[in-house]
């Protein structure tokens, strides 16, 4: 089910879990990075995802504006009630990965609402670092893979040629499929 964020019931029920055991460590960090040197304010990864018991690590580019507090839900998740959040939601569920599966992330954490410069770019690098001490035991004990694609959002897949479209959505449905692989 997708868009679930746009029900207070579900919402609600995220905010009162912020800390629930699986996600305290990851969300423990998002309030040491909010506003640090003037970056300003991050969501908080949803308790709806896996948290440190997650087997996947879904890096995108920067958090959009239906993860702020007041606007939207104030998480990363893939229940957002937003159209790459939906998106996001409908692959994962065609490709067989359940949402407790994944952690969401971004390369750049904080809100900004446009991409990311170089030296902003560089700054994610220290939080996504210390996001990935939370998984010690997994990356100890089991081999991981970096699964490259297209950002879940439509603007990814534009360009004139259809040609060229086409292929970067089977490029999105492919690494999908390889993620769904190893979780099995």
């Amino acid at each position: 089910m997708a868009r679930r964020m746009a029900d207070e019931s579900f919402r609600v029920e995220q905010e009162q879990a912020r800390y629930a055991p699986h996600v305290r460590a990851i969300n423990e960090l998002v309030d040491q990075l909010r506003d640090p040197g003037g970056r300003g304010w991050m969501p908080y990864v949803a308790p709806w995802h896996g948290g440190v018991h997650a087997r996947v690590l879904s890096v995108l580019r920067d958090p959009g504006p239906k993860t702020q507090d007041g606007v939207g839900s104030g998480f990363l998740c893939v229940e957002n009630d937003d159209p790459t959040a939906e998106l996001q939601c409908r692959a994962f569920t065609e490709a067989g990965i359940d949402a407790h599966a994944v952690t969401p992330w971004n390369a750049y954490p904080w809100y900004i609402n446009r991409a990311p410069n170089a030296s902003e770019r560089q700054a994610g690098v220290d939080p996504l670092r210390r996001l990935t001490r939370q998984y010690g035991e997994i990356l100890e004990h089991q081999r991981f893979q970096v699964v490259s694609t297209y950002h879940p959002g439509r603007q990814a897949l534009w360009s004139r040629d259809p040609v060229v479209r086409a292929a970067r959505a089977q490029d999105r449905v492919h690494a999908y499929i390889r993620v769904a692989e190893g979780l099995r």
